[in-house]
């Protein structure tokens, strides 16, 4: 059964997406972010409806408008946290403007760290050098998918305290899908999936 689905991001707006595992989330993301295509009803980003775009400018919009954070950080294990980004410069043919190198390694604590291959680092220290190479082309909707799922609670409320941070000083959209729930009170709004529903509030705050 297909739903009617409406799902509005504006910026500077940190928004999370909860519900059961299995229920849509990820598909959702994936769609927003344009890696999969809706079977109908249209994706409007700044005023550019995105479903009739070929592959080549559905890749160009990525990369210019989205940054991605997995739940695994899915760095690349023979390039150290510097060549991560030196990588980002290599593939932008556009040589648009990127994100101050020095401002995003001290908003993300990772300057001891440049030189770390992904082996050598913490669970936190790696997440958060997906989020900087996430951030590093300056996109303006942020995904992140379970940021936090492998991370202790200390370290589960430091990435989305950044989150948070990002979405509100530098003016980004950011959604964040998660399981858990003492993490909400650092977003702005809260959206819950259910058998493939998507409805405004959480839902599962009295389950």
């Amino acid at each position: 059964m297909q739903y009617p689905t409406n799902f509005e991001l504006k910026e500077g707006e940190f928004t999370a997406i909860v519900g059961p595992s299995g229920s849509g989330k990820t598909t959702f993301l994936t769609t927003l972010g344009n890696l999969q295509t809706p079977t109908s009803g249209q994706i409007i980003i700044k005023n550019k409806e995105t479903t009739q775009m070929n592959e080549k400018e559905k890749t160009a919009l990525r990369f210019k408008e989205f940054g991605f954070i997995l739940q695994a950080s899915n760095l690349i294990p023979f390039l150290n946290v510097q060549e991560q980004l030196d990588l980002i410069d290599r593939l932008d043919k556009s040589k648009a403007k990127k994100m101050n190198r020095e401002e995003l390694l001290d908003l993300l604590d990772l300057n001891k760290v440049l030189q770390s291959y992904p082996k050598d680092l913490s669970g936190g220290e790696r997440q958060r050098a997906a989020i900087a190479r996430a951030l590093y082309n300056n996109p303006s909707i942020i995904l992140a998918d379970e940021p936090t799922a492998s991370l202790d609670t200390e370290r589960a409320h430091q990435v989305v305290d950044l989150l948070a941070r990002i979405a509100h000083e530098y003016n980004r959209g950011v959604v964040m899908i998660t399981h858990d729930l003492r993490l909400l009170d650092k977003v702005d709004q809260v959206y819950t999936m259910q058998d493939g529903k998507l409805s405004r509030g959480n839902a599962l705050e009295n389950n």
